[in-house]
């Protein structure tokens, strides 16, 4: 008799332990997912206006969340098409982000913008794209490389087709004509 109390005082501390310790989590409460819904390998996206190829974006890895955001965690190409269907410039990077609430992309590390019309490189590590504005822009330092010198700052916003931009803190020697 006296060992049944005493296993029922056992498990009655037991109970009241579990119950009122506030570091056991709640079974009822949510678990709230944030990682990616989907994932997709080889990724090839054209984006057109009015049947004409505008863009086209590869990457060997795409994750996609919830809110519509993306991810390329392996890297990133991108094919940019005048209205004519003449490439115009091409962008690589080791990393990008969509963002479809802006409805703009960041791609980082090792970042090359190659304009095919003009033979300019631009090279820089952090770069982003308004898909609605047609703008490229960065606060980083970049460097680009025309036909007949290399031009390097701080900064840089620019069009789309990379036809016209402003490196916004120059350095460096510039020849003027």
């Amino acid at each position: 008799m006296r060992r049944t109390i005493q296993f029922g005082l056992l498990i009655c501390l037991f109970v009241n332990l579990v119950c009122c310790n506030p570091s056991i989590k709640d079974p009822k409460k949510k678990v709230v997912y944030n990682g990616p819904i989907a994932q997709a390998k080889d990724v090839f996206t054209l984006y057109s206006d009015s049947a004409k190829l505008q863009i086209k974006l590869s990457a060997p890895l795409q994750l996609q969340f919830e809110n519509g955001n993306g991810t390329y965690p392996k890297g990133i190409d991108m094919v940019f098409y005048d209205r004519q269907g003449k490439i115009t410039n091409t962008l690589k990077a080791n990393y990008g982000e969509y963002e479809k609430q802006t409805d703009t992309y960041l791609v980082r590390g090792n970042v090359i913008l190659a304009n095919a019309v003009k033979q300019e490189t631009m090279k820089t590590e952090e770069l982003h794209w308004d898909r609605q504005k047609r703008q490229l822009y960065t606060d980083k330092f970049v460097s680009i490389q025309t036909e007949t010198e290399i031009l390097t700052g701080t900064g840089l916003t620019a069009s789309q087709d990379f036809s016209r931009y402003k490196i916004l803190q120059p350095k460096g020697i510039f020849s003027i004509q």
